[in-house]
């Protein structure tokens, strides 16, 4: 049974999340599930895996759109916005601290100590949430396979958004095949992709920053490494933001809590100040809230339709495989030498052992024995 929500406890919530949101979208999703599936019974493991795969067929970052999600399946418009809001503003305001004094001091405060013992705290996070996921998710033998098809091609670096198509028009294919007496879908059309023509600019306005932005929060799909790269286009190559610039705008991204795109935050600021950062900001977000407000409403009348629920069931499958394929390039990256190995354990014993335990005490204990043990 599927409890109510008050905007109140929606905007709490994704107030804290928001918060205490560290490990980039992979992690703030089993936040999420744990927040929404497990402690408040607001939706069920298939719903929440449905909009799982709704956030990864659009453009946008994935876990604010996650949030935008459930914020509009349980407040409706306002629900959407507070929830977009909560789950955002936190990182924006802690990066643009950042930002302002940066630009006093031109550099960043030691803070890698901190991070080498919250990143391996984080993927046991993602394993203990993606485990019921994936239960959930895998309903045949032939989602099974799809499965790990995606899983592997994720690990050599196949395009995202290739995978969920194909993995969704594959088992589309398959039901066609086995019902075509019984035809249910007569045309599918999938969701355009389109390139924008990249405009050069040579004097940075708000206007122009505000159309950049959009442009990119409208197009990208896939990690935040993603939109770096659209920056290091758009902004270093135009010259209005240096490397070192855009270097340290990543760094803030992955010590922040909440969305890596709050990094805009940070890259605004540099080039036009508080309006700069304002408006930057705006710009890569708005459309997020606009295309889940847009989506959601067909997500359930969609699973009703035999062919589109197979399509479903295997975008769900992809979007649990490239999670793990995230956890697999975040472990070969962070858990490296005794140090990472000894919190990954301890932060998956927890995790797994106490399941009722916040999350946010699994991300503070690794920050704070990643901080202790380098100091052996």
């Amino acid at each position: 049974m599927e409890h109510r929500a008050t905007l109140k406890e929606i905007a709490k919530v994704f107030g804290k999340l928001g918060t205490i949101g560290f490990g980039g979208p992979a992690a703030h999703i089993a936040m999420m599930r744990e927040e929404a599936v497990v402690k408040r019974k607001w939706m069920s493991e298939q719903h929440f895996l449905d909009l799982l795969g709704a956030t990864n067929l659009i453009p946008g970052p994935n876990s604010t759109e996650m949030a935008i999600h459930i914020g509009y399946d349980k407040g409706g418009w306002k629900g959407l916005v507070i929830a977009g809001l909560c789950f955002i503003l936190p990182a924006v305001l802690i990066t643009g601290i950042f930002a302002y004094l940066y630009s006093i001091y031109c550099q960043l405060p030691e803070v890698q100590p901190f991070i080498y013992g919250i990143k391996p705290a984080i993927i046991a996070i993602i394993l203990s949430s993606i485990y019921p996921l994936a239960k959930q998710s895998v309903k045949s033998i032939n989602l099974v396979l799809i499965g790990i098809t995606v899983l592997l091609a994720a690990v050599f670096g196949i395009n995202e958004i290739y995978l969920m198509f194909a993995a969704g028009l594959f088992a589309l294919g398959l039901h066609t095949v086995k019902n075509r007496k019984k035809r249910t879908l007569h045309n599918f059309v999938p969701i355009a992709l389109f390139q924008i023509t990249q405009t050069t600019l040579w004097k940075a306005t708000n206007t122009q920053l505000f159309w950049t932005f959009l442009k990119i929060g409208s197009i990208i799909y896939g990690s935040g490494y993603v939109l770096f790269a659209f920056l290091d286009t758009e902004l270093v190559a135009a010259g209005l933001l240096t490397r070192q610039q855009l270097l340290d705008a990543i760094a803030v991204g992955q010590f922040t809590p909440g969305p890596v795109f709050s990094s805009v935050t940070f890259i605004g600021f540099q080039i036009n100040g508080i309006s700069g950062a304002f408006v930057s900001t705006l710009a890569i977000f708005l459309p997020s809230f606009v295309l889940v407000g847009l989506i959601n409403p067909l997500i359930k009348r969609l699973r009703n339709y035999k062919g589109l629920s197979a399509f479903l069931d295997a975008v769900n499958v992809a979007s649990v495989a490239m999670i793990l394929a995230v956890c697999y390039q975040m472990g070969k990256e962070t858990i490296i030498d005794w140090r990472s190995i000894t919190i990954a354990l301890i932060s998956i014993v927890i995790v797994f052992k106490f399941k009722k335990i916040n999350s946010a005490f699994i991300v503070l204990s690794g920050a704070l024995l990643g901080f202790l043990l380098l100091q052996f």
